[in-house]
């Protein structure tokens, strides 16, 4: 069955009594890690359920079997080809079809949503819906949409199909195009409280809640997916940079950049980013975000180092990111990254 997370589930009982004058698109937008996605689908849900119980689906019903298996014929989703492969999608009738014909095998899954995604839908809005309720598109993440593909969607929006829903989820609304956006009713999710994010965390079996959430900057889901990933909230290779740093001396990089080949280039930038932001929060008196085991480190490492010189590697981090997927020399790539951080936050 498909439930609302807890921290979501009084914006969804009261979001859910206005289905009889429901808008028909909504742009469900938060921080990423907060359970979007799973709101989105519990909505879904309970809008396609035959025998709702206060709002939500019942989990009983035929709708309800149709959807749990991934068949429901009111539902569709549009995604990148990506994001399904990730997700381990199988062909159903909830999926619109997601490679033009014989393309399949051919080149990498698109991370894009296509125009040919868009246009598939027209037959489905074009026939009657299964069960005489509503219909169910919905659509992630939708910043996904390419150009070509957010137009056409603009176009459905502006005379939308009889009885059909759009739910959009963003956590980037702001690169929507405004026209679009215009044309959805906006739904914002708040993350939860950090002790019902904890709360939940133990729940899922997750052993020092407390340190993953914070390595997760404050979002439940991605503290999750971050647990089942590392052995550890903070990498014990954050440990090594810094401990000598704090001590005003230089760090082995040649052994880090051993240690790191073996790292996805993203993760490792990552973890350099949020290592940085915990920095600059400490050279100005602030707790740590990020990494709390690494406070008394990180304390002694800002105060040794100029402000500016933190703000300037953080922002050439940033700027790295755009170089993680490329086919570099990666032992270069990090040994040239690795070494200009030492610089920073070394003895001048």
């Amino acid at each position: 069955m498909n439930h609302f997370l807890p921290w979501h589930l009084d914006t969804a009982h009261a979001w859910l009594n206005q289905r009889e004058r429901f808008a028909h698109a909504w742009l469900l937008h938060g921080e990423a890690g907060i359970g979007k996605l799973d709101f989105a689908i519990a909505a879904a849900a309970s809008l396609l359920c035959e025998t709702p119980q206060n709002r939500l689906a019942c989990g009983h019903c035929i709708a309800c079997g149709w959807f749990a298996s991934g068949n429901h014929p009111d539902l569709r989703r549009i995604r990148p080809e990506a994001v399904a492969v990730a997700e381990g999608a199988q062909n159903s009738e909830s999926d619109e079809a997601q490679a033009p014909t014989g393309s399949a095998g051919k080149r990498a899954p698109s991370k894009d949503i296509r125009v040919d995604q868009i246009r598939s839908l027209e037959s489905w809005f074009n026939t009657a819906t299964h069960r005489g309720g509503w219909r169910v598109a919905l659509l992630y993440p939708a910043q996904a949409l390419n150009t070509i593909a957010a137009n056409a969607l603009l176009k459905v929006l502006e005379e939308p199909p009889a009885h059909t829903v759009f739910l959009l989820v963003s956590d980037a609304p702001d690169r929507l195009l405004p026209t679009l956006v215009s044309r959805c009713r906006r739904l914002p999710l708040a993350a939860p409280r950090a002790d019902i994010a904890l709360q939940w965390l133990q729940g899922q079996g997750v052993k020092q809640p407390e340190q993953w959430l914070a390595a997760a900057g404050g979002t439940p889901l991605s503290a999750l997916r971050l647990s089942q990933k590392q052995d550890e909230p903070c990498p014990g290779w954050l440990g090594q940079l810094l401990a000598p740093l704090a001590q005003g001396q230089r760090p082995d990089v040649g052994n880090l950049t051993e240690i790191l080949e073996k790292v996805a280039a993203a993760e490792w930038l990552d973890a350099l980013q949020r290592v940085f932001t915990d920095l600059v929060l400490a050279a100005h008196g602030l707790p740590v975000r990020y990494f709390p085991a690494l406070a008394d480190a990180v304390a002694c490492t800002a105060a040794r180092v100029q402000s500016v010189r933190l703000a300037d590697t953080a922002n050439w981090l940033s700027s790295q990111r755009a170089l993680a997927g490329h086919t570099l020399n990666p032992k270069l790539f990090i040994h040239a990254t690795l070494q200009r951080v030492a610089l920073a936050l070394g003895p001048v």
